[in-house]
């Protein structure tokens, strides 16, 4: 599919390759290109005089492949983060084509910051200025959103260590059914999973503006040079916060793993403390079990209620004991 924007109209504008090979309007700023099909490369690239890189070079992660200069304009490829309030966030790559009049993005996936920053260029007059400014208040927005998500997953890692370190009793006994734990592994385990995404979508783009911003082709004024150093430096401080987002989280996983050995120890305990109890009992019953003739305990009018008094108070006495030093 491919979609532009036009300095006049203001909005993304969905058309259709021309049959005869005609060329974009000459107020194009924008090239949007979302799941392309091979003619509609083609057109862009007969319209631009540019050769746009396919999805499986894209996918090439050597810095050579993603940062490079080429025929007057600068390509960037950076992975992005999208799908994120599903279970199953994804990265798709992003290829960014600055050239002197026109932007162009290839995409694979549907991240909302392009359907944000669609909706902010129709409203602000300063976006639609040239290629360059579109190029980064489209990487402002992608940022932005990336900050949205981090801010979701640091609330949300606040509820998980509240459920985890909340479940003591009173008396600081811990009694949780399994299926609670295997839920709190589950939401561990995927706001690890969207935090490192958004973690490698940041350091991606970090490379992107550290290159546009030292890139003299084309050139980019100064207030665009200042404004990417600003997200420049906005992506690395974000790096850093999903850095720290990360090791509460690997904190929370250990927590988490702690109270399960926690519960199965105290389990165990009960078993073992229960197994000592009748240990005695069980002597005592194993002894008065055996069929010697010479046991004179067995002619006894009251040997059998005192076998089971002597069993019920062997039991009764570790039972106490244990009370006592609370092991039980």
């Amino acid at each position: 599919m491919i979609r532009i924007l036009r300095s006049a109209e203001r909005k993304m504008v969905e058309i259709q390759p021309a049959p005869c090979g005609g060329g974009l309007p000459d107020d194009t700023l924008w090239i949007d290109l979302l799941s392309p099909a091979r003619e509609e490369v083609q057109y862009v690239e007969k319209a631009l005089g540019l050769e746009l890189p396919t999805h499986e070079e894209m996918l090439e992660i050597e810095p050579s492949s993603r940062l490079y200069q080429d025929a007057g304009a600068t390509f960037a490829t950076a992975s992005l983060l999208w799908n994120a309030e599903t279970d199953a966030p994804e990265m798709s790559p992003t290829t960014f084509v600055l050239g002197e009049r026109v932007l162009v993005t290839i995409r694979y996936g549907q991240p909302k910051s392009f359907t944000m920053f669609q909706a902010q260029a129709e409203k602000q007059v300063a976006v639609c200025h040239s290629s360059a400014t579109v190029l980064v208040g489209l990487l402002e927005a992608i940022i932005d959103r990336l900050a949205d998500i981090l801010e979701r997953c640091t609330s949300e890692v606040d509820k998980i260590s509240k459920d985890v370190f909340g479940r003591a009793s009173p008396s600081g006994k811990i009694h949780t059914a399994s299926q609670e734990y295997t839920n709190t592994l589950k939401r561990i385990g995927r706001q690890q999973d969207l935090v490192n995404k958004a973690r490698e979508s940041l350091v991606g783009l970090g490379r992107v503006v550290g290159f546009l911003t030292v890139s003299r082709q084309p050139p980019l004024d100064k207030a665009g040079r200042e404004h990417l150093k600003t997200l420049a430096r906005d992506a690395r401080s974000l790096t850093d916060h999903a850095a720290f987002i990360v090791s509460n989280i690997n904190f929370l996983l250990d927590a988490t793993l702690g109270m399960i050995n926690i519960e199965q120890n105290t389990i165990i305990k009960i078993f073992s403390v229960a197994a000592v109890a009748f240990l005695p009992p069980t002597l005592v019953a194993s002894i008065y079990g055996m069929n010697f003739d010479l046991m004179p305990e067995l002619k006894w009018p009251y040997g059998y209620p005192l076998a089971i008094c002597l069993m019920i108070l062997s039991a009764v006495v570790p039972f106490l004991y244990f009370r006592r030093r609370k092991w039980l």
